[in-house]
């Protein structure tokens, strides 16, 4: 059964489309590709205006580390070691005495515990000049509690003489600096990263009882 087909309204003149497009075809077997449409305008940013944007987001970190700065954000924070005293002084595991600390020491940590070796008293301090330091009174054995808390590679390098006591110089294993105190019922470390000046001071600030 045959069909017929008309075509309404399209141009057929030389050099219209369609007959471009047919000629196209007929030529080089080819449809003739359409053409691109035009990409649109890319906005970009110069250089000044991004540096505007990220000295806006700097300003306020810069403000709000400068308030934090102002209300002594940087500080330690200064504990009150009455507690962990008085808990040793409870236990009586061994004889308490608390030091006399010098003017700009600050105890930033302190805490009463007990082991099976025995119970130490450890009291965490800030120096005057920024170092740190730890207080130690303990009934454990002399040797244990230096192995223990400077390393088995700590180094005695000899008795001295602080405040008419004598205490034992030692170099942990970690490089830091410790004074050693032995008495028959306990044991006084002083260790820390501090000036040798300011670790001795803490030391002669432990009264004999």
């Amino acid at each position: 059964m045959s069909q017929s087909w008309q075509i309404v309204g399209v141009s057929t003149r030389s050099g219209g489309p369609l007959c471009q497009a047919g000629r196209s075809i007929r030529e080089y077997g080819t449809v003739p590709p359409a053409s691109p449409a035009a990409a649109p305008r890319r906005l970009g940013r110069s250089p000044r205006d991004m540096a505007l944007s990220l000295l806006v987001l700097l300003v306020p970190i810069i403000v709000l580390l400068g308030v934090y700065r102002f209300l002594g954000g940087e500080s330690p924070t200064v504990v009150d070691p009455s507690s962990a005293y008085d808990d040793a002084r409870a236990a009586h595991a061994f004889p308490v005495t608390e030091p006399s600390v010098p003017p700009g020491w600050k105890p930033v940590s302190a805490v009463f515990r007990r082991s099976d070796p025995g119970a130490v008293l450890r009291v965490g301090y800030r120096s005057p000049t920024g170092g740190t330091a730890q207080l130690l009174e303990s009934n454990v054995p002399t040797g244990v509690l230096v192995a223990s808390e400077l390393g088995t590679g700590a180094r005695d390098e000899g008795a001295v003489s602080l405040d008419g006591q004598e205490w034992h110089r030692y170099t942990s294993s970690s490089g830091e600096l410790a004074y050693v105190h032995s008495q028959p019922d306990r044991t006084v470390l002083v260790v820390g990263r501090t000036s040798d000046t300011e670790l001795a001071q803490l030391a002669t600030a432990v009264p004999e009882r």
